[in-house]
């Protein structure tokens, strides 16, 4: 089961990576300086929109398998660790008693 976690975490933060990655390389609706006067013409290899439809598609795919990838986690932490609860740690003590 250890292992299987340590893969998940694996492929999250590999994940976390590409997809900030693919975020940052999207530009916003009409971000270039030729968006700014009303000019719809783009520089980019695949033309406007298929560069625009790619990364689309990965920052989708990227993030389905982010939220899977997460709830995994989430899941395999607490079958590795028993459902143990924070609280179950807190050490019961009584509260100060005031010299009054």
């Amino acid at each position: 089961m250890q292992i299987l976690l340590y893969v998940v975490v694996t492929v999250h933060i590999i994940v976390c990576l590409f997809l900030i990655g693919v975020v940052l390389l999207q530009q916003g609706r009409s971000a270039d300086l030729a968006g700014a006067f009303g000019g719809q013409g783009s520089q980019t290899a695949f033309g406007p929109r298929a560069a625009a439809n790619v990364l689309t598609r990965l920052t989708t795919w990227s993030a389905i398998i982010f939220m899977i990838t997460s709830l995994s986690l989430t899941i395999l932490y607490v079958r590795t660790h028993h459902g143990r609860s924070v609280l179950d740690t807190v050490p019961t003590s009584a509260p100060a008693k005031s010299g009054k």
